[in-house]
């Protein structure tokens, strides 16, 4: 189930919500914990069970960590272990398989094994809860149906963003409730959904459309690398929005992972904007405890290309993951050691079409489907795969999208919001809001009803 479904939207929302609002408060946390394994396990029958094992796994070893204090160093690593095992189990094993294999004259069989949806969020926050316990910075929970709740909770479940304990562990005990909070959860719920249907998946046709054409010409390729990066975006954050919406809607105060990232000024600030809740993640539990930049300028450097290779293994068992992890990993090296200083001291249109460009370039390498088809849509983009500058077709589809692309460059800016937030259109704005939300909610719902396209990106994650 996605959010962006009728399913969803009209049938699975209302009613928990409904009973969610009629019950005592006592009761909430087992409400959305029942509606949590219903959402997954509407979507993964049996891979329900494998989650379920897992928050069995990371009760357990956190029950043993706070009863035996001399050991809870063991009981980490083997909570981990366990977490991160089951992981690479169904996400990296035929994939080390493909590798091996290589180098073999008698082929290893692949498992038959599908990759349960959200496993990577999941996961995460499984092994930053562990370790939060072990560092003393979050109390053990001894209530394994609370700590179900919190690993399973639907809103950012199959999509983020990574959701801390020590984030929602006072929420999980006492939540406030108003009707401000609850309508500003239901305006980010549909901005979200907006962003989502009525950007993202427009795009994505037209990311398909050059997937599909035979066109080669340098507008089309350009068109490919802003579509397919706007894309992205706008369904990534989307689901963030939707999802801190959602958390709203029951009571919680989920973090932002998104701060419009493209209009950062330089790599290390697009990563400071940019699913946030991830490159924290791996900052505090990866990078410091590696000495972060405390440490030797050789293992320093090495402390950052780890956690960019981890970061693109993250995203997916494939090497276009890990070139676009070691891409950025390089960029940042480059910009903290050599460019950061030259960076500074450039007008910030040029260092931010600087940004873009790196980007634009990076998503044709995440999204890639080989190294040939990489370097060609790279090429593309200044003459080298193609000579032509423009096309009949290019020009056909680029009036076609025209608007829709306009609207997510502006979109991916904070221009709508300052607009908005000024003093002398509040009042305004106000007025129009609940008309302007509704009118995003008829379209986006007219949308879903006629089929349109309709894919997300993050389910592989």
């Amino acid at each position: 189930m996605v959010f962006s479904s009728i399913t969803f939207l009209f049938y699975f929302l209302p009613i928990v919500l409904g009973i969610y609002y009629i019950v005592p408060n006592k009761w909430k946390n087992m409400i959305l914990l029942l509606a949590s394994l219903i959402f997954y396990f509407w979507g993964e029958p049996k891979y329900v069970l494998v989650m379920i094992a897992s928050i069995i796994s990371t009760y357990i070893f956190g029950i043993l960590m706070d009863k035996y204090k001399k050991h809870s160093k063991l009981f980490l690593i083997l909570s981990i272990c366990v977490s991160a095992g089951i992981l690479i189990y169904f996400k990296y094993m035929n994939f080390l398989i493909q590798n091996i294999n290589l180098w073999l004259t008698n082929k290893i069989d692949f498992i038959y094994v599908v990759l349960p949806i959200g496993i990577s969020f999941y996961t995460f926050q499984l092994i930053s809860y562990t370790i939060d316990v072990y560092r003393g910075q979050a109390k053990v929970q001894k209530n394994i149906f609370k700590l179900a709740m919190y690993i399973s909770l639907f809103p950012q479940l199959i999509a983020g963003p990574i959701v801390r304990y020590t984030t929602i562990e006072e929420e999980i005990e006492n939540r406030e409730y108003s009707f401000e909070k609850f309508a500003l959860g239901v305006r980010r719920f549909v901005i979200g959904l907006g962003k989502k249907v009525l950007i993202a998946n427009v795009l994505g046709e037209l990311t398909n459309i050059f997937l599909t054409t035979n066109d080669s010409s340098v507008l089309f390729y350009w068109m490919y690398a802003l579509s397919n990066m706007l894309q992205i975006y706008f369904d990534f954050s989307g689901y963030s929005d939707m999802a801190i919406g959602l958390g709203k809607l029951f009571g919680f105060e989920f973090l932002e992972n998104f701060n419009y990232p493209y209009i950062a000024t330089s790599v290390t600030d697009f990563w400071r904007r940019w699913h946030i809740s991830l490159s924290t993640w791996f900052r505090d539990y990866i990078y410091i405890p590696l000495g972060g930049n405390r440490v030797s300028k050789v293992k320093w450097l090495r402390n950052i290309m780890i956690v960019w290779l981890l970061t693109g293994l993250w995203h997916g068992a494939a090497w276009n993951f890990i070139f676009w992890g070691l891409y950025f990993g390089i960029l940042l090296i480059i910009e903290k050691v050599i460019l950061g200083k030259y960076l500074e001291k450039l007008p910030k249109i040029l260092s931010r079409i600087y940004v873009l460009v790196i980007v634009a370039i990076s998503f044709i390498i995440f999204s890639g489907d080989g190294i040939s088809q990489i370097l060609q849509n790279i090429g593309g983009l200044v003459g080298i795969s193609t000579k032509n500058i423009v096309s009949a077709e290019s020009l056909y589809y680029f009036k076609s999208y025209f608007v829709v692309l306009l609207i997510g460059i502006i979109g991916a800016t904070p221009i709508f919001k300052n607009i908005a937030n000024k003093e002398k259109l509040s009042k305004f704005t106000n007025i129009l809001e609940p008309i302007y939300l509704l009118l995003i909610l008829v379209i986006c719902t007219s949308y879903i009803i006629d089929g349109s396209f309709n894919p997300f990106l993050y389910f592989r994650f």
